[in-house]
């Protein structure tokens, strides 16, 4: 099996009921949304999917609801945040069986992994399934960082490891990526605040966030950039970096459910022990996105470029 680890994927939110069971219909609202804007894949149970929180069944249920849904218009990737390798080659088998097209991958959850230890997790992991796989190497976040010496390793024993989500916060890795390895592993970058930049730089795609709730913005960015309409691209994006910064915060789940919300593709519903915002940091988060939506840009005819 193979992706093409190319344009803009939505790690998408997971939808709740007031009763904290799974809201497939809101859920499916935002994902139309999505492939509307024309999106070239979908990542499920990502931490804006609120990973974490998700049951075993939960996470099957979104994958074989997605899969339907979306009925190959375009790539379903869950994603794998164990903490033990046993239950990552488990949840591998489950999102094979479930229709998956392929996996985001974490390191191990809890423990601080060293790098043999990563090493030996992903090529298990890999080794187990014939689903294509993307490294999310963000060390700012999860403590442990896929250097290019781990990466040559994985590439060497691991084919259908073929993409990272490139979070590490230094620009320069794309440039360090593609000097190492070519064309042999595609780079998504995954930081919302340096999406245009990475892709300037070379990355492949974007796994993004605040996509969410402004699918046809983050698209445009995407292939005007492609298309060498910079200036455009550019214009698009300083507008949107207020947004943006929404992502790179410890409440990103319930700044951008309250951004789909305000765009009327989601809810505002998480999982405890979040909780919806309020006083003066829910206050703060209205004010960002009403006034991006007071000055939200006018698009060009993105798709046909």
């Amino acid at each position: 099996m193979s992706i093409n680890w190319e344009g803009v994927m939505p790690a998408v939110t997971t939808k709740f009921t007031e009763n904290d069971e799974l809201d497939l219909k809101a859920f499916k609202i935002n994902i139309q949304a999505q492939l509307d804007a024309g999106v070239h894949g979908i990542v499920l149970g990502g931490t804006l999917g609120e990973a974490s929180t998700l049951s075993d069944d939960e996470k099957r249920t979104l994958t074989r609801e997605t899969v339907a849904f979306v009925n190959n218009k375009v790539p379903v990737l869950i994603n794998i945040a164990e903490q033990t390798t046993k239950a990552a080659i488990e949840a591998a088998k489950r999102a094979e069986e479930d229709g998956a097209k392929g996996l985001m991958m974490l390191p191990p959850m809890r423990y601080k992994s060293g790098d043999k230890e990563t090493i030996e997790y992903f090529k298990s992991v890999a080794n187990s399934t014939k689903l294509p796989i993307m490294v999310y190497n963000n060390p700012v976040d999860y403590k442990v960082e896929v250097s290019l010496n781990m990466f040559e390793e994985l590439l060497e024993n691991c084919p259908n490891i073929q993409a990272v989500k490139e979070s590490t916060r230094d620009i320069s890795n794309i440039t360090r990526i593609i000097n190492r390895f070519g064309n042999r592993l595609k780079i998504m970058t995954g930081v919302d605040t340096l999406a245009l930049e990475s892709l300037f730089m070379g990355a492949n795609g974007w796994i993004a966030g605040l996509v969410c709730a402004f699918p046809k913005e983050t698209v445009a960015i995407y292939e005007l950039q492609k298309a060498g309409r910079i200036k455009e691209a550019l214009e698009i994006y300083r507008w949107f970096l207020p947004l943006l910064e929404l992502d790179i915060n410890p409440k990103l789940v319930q700044n951008i459910k309250l951004a789909e919300v305000a765009t009327g593709i989601g809810t505002e519903n998480v999982r405890a022990p979040r909780l919806p915002l309020s006083g003066e940091e829910r206050l703060h988060v209205l004010d960002v996105i009403t006034q991006g939506l007071k000055t939200r840009p006018s698009l060009p005819d993105y798709k046909n470029l």
